[in-house]
């Protein structure tokens, strides 16, 4: 006869086996529901331009075709190179068979080089994972062995083979799916498959907010609103065009320099990159060190904007700039700033204003800027005639460079770390992306005009026109040599948008006889915002800027901290005498409304 603990513990199983099958039909109820809505979603993706999604054919038709001229004609390398990988392979599988047969589950030995990726203790000590890691591991080695000693490719082929070769070893990492992912299987376990159903609420949520196109959330967009807790400095609008809001931020200093300073971010993102939180905000110390900064807000183009091109960006945009801000504080001359393009334009501006003998810009301070793009680097891959080819198509077809388009280019530059694990973490664990302000920023992007971006394409990276023979603009020829002003150029040691070395030889190119160059530690965002607080990166300086890059940085001396006091010590120089502190707007430009403005909140246009 059962006794009332069993009959207590029969009701306990069965009432957990009722709450299980219940969660078990709500999920497959919200994966049923979460479908419908994906199905919905990708209705709404306009048609692909395949162009834009892979390299033409012909650069691994050639790569084939030299492989199989390199196999007739020494057959015995790439014997070696197949016997290699083979060994290696089968080696592993006979370890793998050995350390089962001991009765113990255990992994053989593992030399695979460490990875990021492979954190997890069951990549090493679990023999199916070990065996698909180290599988992997071989693979990935003989693929990139097979590219490095391919013949026959020019320089530019074999860049472009070598990324995308890489492009698909990364994404066949076991990592990247869930029967091989340890993390992802140890969590949808511990959660029933509660993570599972959330990351397909992330995943359809994702494709929702992009039109039906996939673009992986990198932050939270619920932790920061514009204008509350990132770029929240007070301001207020004071001048507006159809290409851009001008924004007069108040003073911190009851005196100011007489001569007042303009910052044109780039107009490929929004310019509260440089007032993210209060303690790292660029704009707010500026205003601490008793300048009167002015700062463009560009406006996010839909396909109204088709023909704008860069001419239009500097004549209603630098050019209007300039003019206002001079009425404005009632001053003949302005400093300026201009951070990565809106630095390779404002060279180009200042190149047309030495042409047309206007002075009005006193100096120039540079971030992350290209001038000279005879060497394109890491973007090689994407500026060669058929992607180009194929982004001036999407152009012609919808107005504008779509945000996400741009946003996918920069992301496969750093695949790992902006797509695949962004989209583990989302996708296969269930996980909201983490509240981290500049991550929100770099999700924030804006669309191109579509002259705009061909001419950029075309006439800049392409065929290098402002250092050799001249970019054609505003009914002048422009070129690098014209920018005589004084310079102020901040590179940054591990950009991968604009190396330092090619930033360099544009300045170098310049007319200026006044130039300092500035090699901060970091990358194209981390190593300019840098605030003196942190104590975080230092910079290398040197004054001759006479050698080669190398020789530069051989040379130069290294300063620890933020390259910010260095920069202003120089700009209270070029910035004349102390004044009352001005408020926001004049007689003739009353406030608009306050900063940050409406352009910069505008929703995305399609």
């Amino acid at each position: 006869m059962a006794t009332q603990d069993e009959h207590f513990a029969k009701s306990e199983d069965a009432s957990a086996k009722e709450a299980a099958l219940q969660r078990l039909n709500d999920n497959l109820a919200r994966v049923d529901a979460l479908t419908q809505r994906m199905m919905a979603a990708l209705a709404k993706r306009s048609p692909g331009n395949a162009a834009l999604s892979a390299p033409d054919p012909e650069i691994f038709t050639k790569a084939a075709g030299a492989y199989w001229t390199e196999m007739v004609q020494h057959p015995a390398r790439l014997f070696e190179q197949q016997a290699t990988f083979w060994t290696k392979s089968v080696q592993h599988f006979m370890e793998a068979q050995q350390a089962l047969a001991t009765g113990k589950l255990a992994a053989p030995e593992d030399h695979t080089p460490d990875d990021a990726r492979f954190s997890n203790p069951m990549w090493k000590s679990h023999p199916w994972f070990n065996f698909i890691k180290q599988q992997y591991m071989f693979n990935a080695e003989a693929i990139r062995k097979v590219v490095d000693e391919a013949e026959g490719l020019d320089a530019t082929e074999r860049k472009r083979l070598t990324f995308f070769g890489q492009q698909i070893i990364d994404m066949m990492a076991p990592t990247n799916f869930l029967g091989t992912n340890p993390d992802a299987l140890e969590r949808a376990v511990q959660t029933d498959g509660e993570s599972l159903v959330q990351g397909l609420e992330n995943l359809v949520s994702d494709i929702e907010a992009n039109n039906g196109e996939l673009v992986v959330r990198l932050a939270d967009s619920e932790a920061f609103k514009v204008g509350e807790n990132v770029g929240a400095s007070d301001g207020q609008v004071v001048y507006r065009n159809r290409m851009f809001e001008l924004i007069q931020y108040a003073p911190q200093t009851k005196e100011v320099r007489e001569i007042p300073l303009i910052i044109f971010p780039p107009w490929i993102n929004k310019f509260y990159i440089l007032d993210l939180k209060a303690q790292n905000s660029f704009i707010k110390w500026v205003t601490e060190q008793g300048i009167t900064l002015f700062v463009a807000s560009w406006v996010n183009p839909d396909a109204s904007y088709a023909d704008v091109g860069i001419e239009d960006y500097i004549e209603e945009g630098y050019l209007a700039a300039i003019r206002e801000v001079k009425a404005i504080t009632s001053q003949k001359k302005v400093n300026t700033i201009g951070y990565c393009i809106g630095g390779t334009t404002l060279s180009m501006a200042l190149s047309l204003m030495k042409t047309q003998k206007d002075r009005s810009v006193n100096s120039a301070t540079l971030f992350t800027a290209l001038t000279d793009f005879g060497d394109q680097g890491e973007f090689t891959p994407f500026l060669q005639n058929d992607f180009v080819d194929g982004i001036e198509a999407e152009v012609a077809n919808t107005g504008v460079l779509r945000s996400h388009i741009m946003a996918r280019t920069f992301s496969y530059l750093r695949s790992n770390d902006l797509i695949y694990r962004p989209a583990i973490r989302s996708y296969m664990m269930g996980e909201t992306p983490p509240a981290f302000d500049l991550l929100f920023w770099n999700g924030d992007g804006t669309n191109l005009p579509g002259k705009m971006a061909v001419q950029y394409l075309r006439q800049l990276c392409q065929r290098n026109e402002l250092v050799t023979d001249g970019i054609e603009l505003c009914g002048e020829r422009l070129h690098i040599s014209d920018v005589t002003v004084p310079i102020f150029a901040v590179t940054c040691e591990t950009d991968h948008i604009a190396a330092w070395k090619s930033s360099y030889r544009g300045v170098q190119k310049m007319g200026a006889k006044e130039r300092t160059f500035i090699v901060s530690q970091s990358g194209h965002i981390a190593g300019i915002v840098n605030p003196p607080s942190k104590k975080k990166y230092g910079h290398y300086t040197n004054k001759n800027l006479t050698l080669d890059p190398d020789a530069w940085m051989d040379e130069a001396a290294f300063h620890e901290g933020s390259w910010w006091p260095r920069w202003v010590e120089w700009l209270h120089g070029k910035s004349g005498d102390m004044i009352p502190a001005r408020e926001p707007g004049s007689a003739t430009h009353p406030p608009l409304m306050p900063a940050p403005g409406s352009y910069v909140s505008a929703p995305l246009p399609q």
